[in-house]
């Protein structure tokens, strides 16, 4: 992913040892076997329910972890260095999760032609939620030019370039981007799936449209939203909503930039001008000081990059921790047996370090891009003559399975950022994570007219 380098401070990648490596891979993956053993936990809020899946477990216990280091044995200690280095290992780790969805999308591409017209106008959900929701809310609240940058989009890495760019990261806009990217990073993937749950569990939704709202343009936000989601439906719809979700993240990510970058900035700097006049005039004109007066200083010490190009022997502990993540989870919760989860894990990695490969000798290639369409693509029943075995092979493996290293590693990877995020006020914390609810709750919406 692109990281606004050029203007905020960023974290090595091999800012750690070969034993704070090793002890954080090994932590990890206990954690995930904790977060597995423990299970989905349900309850009732009013009408809904809330699901607590093993993902969201390995994320809490993980985050608490990091945030406890001090009072953690030696032994078992993630420092903020093995903290800072959970991030990239979080960013090569997806890479596998974006070959299961390549697949998925691949074996399940019928169903997802038939979504249409619907995956392709919910985009403007996700692209005009955030504001529809986030900017009415967070001018009643006086917040001022902050507005702007923290509800234009769900604030990941390409949005902090577009406001790096366009207003400079010292402005408020800047404070404000940064703030719904400090929010996203902590809170957002136990938010969106507590979210997503619950509008699930109310049934006013298609499961298709659902889907489509869950891919936000973040890999760890959508494997959260469709892991809430697709616990409370039926196991043989999970390969299409995983397919529908992961088209929607896909073009989310793809179109999502220019759609941020030519729609809904101007769009929300041109409402801010109009509607503050009106709605600021309910707010005490100091409550804005929760957003910017957390200074510029103190955001940019945050390290939002995690974007450079790991080295190769970092890239495959990454894969190493997802892998074995993954086979523990299919072997604990979905009871394959570990040497069958294994050859489905060799496939996936295989075609990620082919894509890798090319990538090192073609620095510019857009990754994540190419490795969807080739995963996509060697994933289409009949196409090639291995594809019908690799998807019988792939298939084995649960794609919730992958969400809950992934997000082991999101919570490690956010708590050296809390510190920070204490700073920002509860204002600019309410009106973030409202933008996430937007994006998610606009798509399904839209999608919703054509279901």
């Amino acid at each position: 992913m692109t990281s606004a380098a050029s203007t905020l401070d960023t974290t090595a990648p091999d800012a750690t040892t070969a034993s704070g490596k090793l002890r954080l891979a090994l932590v990890t993956l206990a954690i995930v076997a904790v977060a597995e053993l423990i299970g989905p936990v349900q309850f009732n809020v009013g009408p809904g329910k809330v699901a607590l899946l093993p993902m969201l477990w390995a994320l809490l216990i993980a985050a608490a972890w990091g945030i406890a280091h001090r009072r953690v044995p030696g032994v078992v200690r993630v420092a903020t260095a093995q903290q800072s280095f959970a991030g990239g290992l979080l960013n090569a780790g997806l890479l596998l999760f974006v070959v299961k969805l390549g697949l998925t999308v691949g074996a399940a591409l019928p169903q997802v032609k038939q979504a249409g017209w619907a995956l392709l106008f919910q985009e403007f959900g996700h692209a005009l939620g955030t504001l529809a929701l986030g900017l009415p809310l967070a001018l009643l609240l006086g917040i001022k030019r902050e507005a702007v940058g923290a509800t234009f989009s769900v604030g990941r890495e390409g949005n902090l370039v577009i406001i790096g760019e366009k207003y400079g990261m010292a402005s408020p806009e800047g404070r404000g981007v940064l703030a719904e990217y400090i929010t996203g990073t902590v809170l957002g993937a136990l938010f969106i799936a507590v979210l997503a749950g619950f509008i699930a569990s109310l049934h006013i939704f298609d499961p298709r449209s659902l889907a489509m709202g869950a891919g936000v343009g973040s890999g760890s936000l959508m494997a959260a939203a469709l892991g809430a989601i697709a616990a409370q439906q039926p196991a043989e719809m999970l390969p299409q909503l995983t397919a529908i979700a992961a088209a929607s993240n896909l073009l989310t990510t793809v179109a999502g930039f220019y759609f941020t970058l030519f729609l809904s900035l101007p769009l929300c700097a041109w409402l801010y001008g109009k509607l503050e006049p009106v709605l600021g005039r309910f707010s005490k004109r100091g409550a804005q000081d929760a957003a910017g007066a957390a200074g510029t200083g103190a955001m940019s010490q945050v390290s939002v990059g995690h974007g450079a190009a790991l080295p190769l022997r970092d890239t495959l502990i990454a894969w190493a921790v997802v892998g074995g993540g993954v086979l523990i989870g299919n072997s604990l919760t979905y009871k394959v047996p570990m040497l069958v989860s294994l050859e489905g894990m060799a496939a996936v990695v295989a075609i990620a370090l082919v894509v890798e490969g090319i990538k090192r000798l073609v620095p510019r290639l857009p990754m994540v891009l190419v490795l969807s369409v080739v995963a996509t693509v060697v994933g289409i029943p009949g196409l090639f003559p291995f594809s019908d075995a690799l998807i019988a092979l792939t298939a084995k493996l649960n794609f919730l399975a992958f969400t809950t290293p992934v997000l082991a590693l999101a919570g490690f990877s956010v708590a050296k950022d809390l510190p920070v995020f204490r700073q920002l006020g509860w204002r600019i914390v309410v009106v973030s994570l409202t933008a996430t609810a937007g994006t998610f709750l606009g798509a399904t919406f839209i999608a919703e007219f054509f279901h």
